[in-house]
């Protein structure tokens, strides 16, 4: 699987690439033909790697292969390139515990940065479909069982001390990383930053007062924090819909080289988000009023879903496969002690849910200020409807930060969204 690290890195194009590949026996005869015949199509459209689709007369690759720098910004910002190597070690990883829901694993070359996987179709990124307006009725299990299974064995509730410690040193180094989503997410959409953007003029004033919101700053500070010093478990890192792949029956989860052990509510949160922000950009899509309803309604019942069937599916795994060093077993024998810990995961899972709503805040934020941007907003046209989706993103954002409190449930989130649907904010003209 893992190519021979000799050799210098080298950035792959078409004509490298077809050579490259040629000389891979497996993948070859995969591909069939002649490599002169095969097909090369650049389809990378992320922030950070090249991605390309190779098809042959027998089938197909995806080829994802890192470059030494983020591509949104270029050669200024240069990143290591062994967060190629963790996002393979953490699509081995999730490929064990949630089979089926991550692309298979084809090839690996550690010195190039390059991952050979299987070629998904006719899959195509979620969040396009989101913005079409297409639902997707195989999400919610195949995500939630995704994110039960790859957090739970991962967590000290189920392994030993000593496995979750290992667990931890194999991907600390990815910290170039999590040194992205530090300042993209948690810290530069309230403050200047050079490459902080957002559908100015309109809103240049909610900009400012996040800048001048001490409430927020002390809530995304705690979020931070979390972040940074709780490893509960391996996180994908950045599960947002652009990396998420869906079919009306199937889910695939990609691009996990944000991986690191971090608090699974970052994880859970990052879709919630991603689900809210496509709920609140989908008026800037409509070409007549209530075209989108039930579209609309149908992702709000999706967050609902989410939330409460991976909890659902996390505390039956707990139930049962609770074996970890953490609440160990033999401390809650009996009848009382069963009924004890029954109690106390409620209460883990109340914590979770907390976790969840802030991070699922933050991860909004960042979308609509920050360097990163969502196409469910950034393809509504007309500037100010966009303006108008962002801002009602963004104050149920703020709530869900500094009003934690008042959102015990996920339906407090939903009924929260559905009131601000058609709220008109103060635009700066």
């Amino acid at each position: 699987m893992t190519g021979d690290r000799a050799g210098d890195y080298r950035i792959l194009h078409e004509a490298a690439l077809r050579d490259y590949l040629a000389g891979l026996p497996d993948i070859a005869a995969l591909l069939g033909g002649e490599p002169a015949s095969w097909e090369i199509t650049e389809v990378g459209d992320g922030n950070l790697n090249l991605v390309f689709i190779m098809k042959g007369a027998s089938g197909g690759v995806a080829v994802k292969q890192a470059l030494p720098y983020v591509r949104l910004v270029g050669e200024s910002w240069p990143l290591p390139l062994s967060r190629a190597h963790y996002e393979y070690l953490a699509l081995s990883r999730q490929a064990q515990l949630a089979p089926g829901l991550v692309p298979a694993l084809l090839h690996h070359n550690e010195a190039l940065a390059l991952t050979v996987m299987e070629l998904l179709e006719p899959h195509i990124i979620m969040r396009k479909g989101l913005v079409a307006g297409t639902q997707y009725p195989g999400f919610v299990g195949d995500i939630t069982t995704f994110m039960a299974r790859t957090l739970f064995f991962t967590s000290d509730l189920a392994l030993s001390a000593a496995e979750k410690k290992e667990g931890i040193a194999a991907f600390a180094g990815n910290h170039a990383l999590c040194k992205i989503t530090e300042d993209l997410i948690f810290t530069d959409p309230y403050r200047i930053a050079e490459q902080n953007r957002w559908t100015a003029p309109y809103l240049d004033a909610l900009a400012a007062s996040l800048r001048d919101d001490m409430e927020l700053h002390v809530a995304i500070s705690r979020l931070k924090l979390k972040f940074m010093a709780s490893p509960e478990a391996l996180l994908h890192g950045d599960l947002h819909t652009g990396s998420i792949m869906v079919t009306d029956r199937q889910t695939r989860v990609i691009d996990p080289e944000f991986a690191f052990y971090g608090p699974m509510g970052f994880d859970v949160g990052a879709v919630l988000a991603n689900l809210l922000m496509a709920y609140f950009a989908s008026a800037g899509h409509e070409r007549a009023p209530g075209e989108r309803a039930a579209f609309e309604a149908w992702v709000l019942a999706t967050v609902e879903k989410v939330w409460n069937e991976f909890a659902r599916k996390f505390l039956d795994l707990w139930r049962v496969e609770g074996t970890g060093d953490a609440y160990p077993v033999s401390l809650f024998a009996g009848e009382r002690g069963a009924a004890r810990l029954e109690a106390e995961r409620q209460i883990y899972m109340q914590r979770l849910f907390a976790d969840t709503v802030g991070f699922a805040a933050a991860k909004t934020i960042r979308r609509i200020f920050g360097l990163a941007h969502n196409i469910d907003f950034e393809l509504i046209e007309d500037a100010k409807k966009r303006a108008i989706s962002e801002a009602r993103a963004v104050r149920l954002a703020r709530a869900m930060m500094v009003e934690a409190g008042t959102f015990r449930t996920i339906a407090d989130v939903t009924s929260a969204a559905r009131k601000l649907r058609d709220w008109q904010p103060e635009l700066t003209d």
